[in-house]
């Protein structure tokens, strides 16, 4: 049996030069249609008061973030959430066709998930101690953990998008 299924991943090993899938850009272009898809659903959700209502642990909790309710209130929070999510998916979606627009959409994205990344230890009942506390994930924690994800995808988006506007033009 192992012998086949060694035989077998050969033989996709070997087809994947030939089907263009590790030729070009698809990876990066898929990256990129991804977090502009997700910039805009999310986006979407700050408008409504139900998500305002659900962001008040993110919020009241996020040692970069706190400032927002005396700033802009409760709704103004989410809104100005909303607002700064959709710029930086269109940034990201124009990087598409410029590269430096797609490196602020990068950077904005950045930012957005170091804010959420560092809400992860302040967030209150977060590691579960009838299992043991820490790693036993619990509450809001699962949730904020795929940002952690979502930043090394900025970061990418942010090295590739720079690489291409420092690359010499041939």
């Amino acid at each position: 049996m192992s012998t086949l299924a060694r035989a077998q991943r050969k033989s996709f090993a070997s087809r994947l030069p030939i089907s263009g899938l590790l030729a070009g850009d698809l990876d990066y272009h898929i990256v990129r249609a991804s977090m502009v898809i997700l910039f805009f659903f999310f986006g979407y959700q700050k408008w409504w008061a139900y998500e305002a209502d659900r962001l008040d642990p993110f919020i009241s909790n996020g040692p970069l973030i706190w400032w927002l309710y005396p700033a802009f209130g409760h709704q103004g929070a989410s809104w100005f959430l909303g607002v700064a999510e959709w710029t930086f998916g269109a940034l990201i979606f124009a990087g598409f066709w410029s590269k430096r627009l797609g490196i602020l959409g990068a950077l904005g994205s950045t930012g957005t998930f170091i804010a959420t990344v560092t809400i992860i230890p302040f967030m209150p009942d977060g590691w579960d101690a009838a299992a043991g506390g820490f790693p036993a994930m619990t509450g809001n924690v699962p949730f904020l953990m795929k940002d952690v994800v979502l930043l090394a995808v900025s970061l990418y988006l942010l090295k590739q998008d720079a690489a291409r506007v420092l690359r010499p033009e041939a």
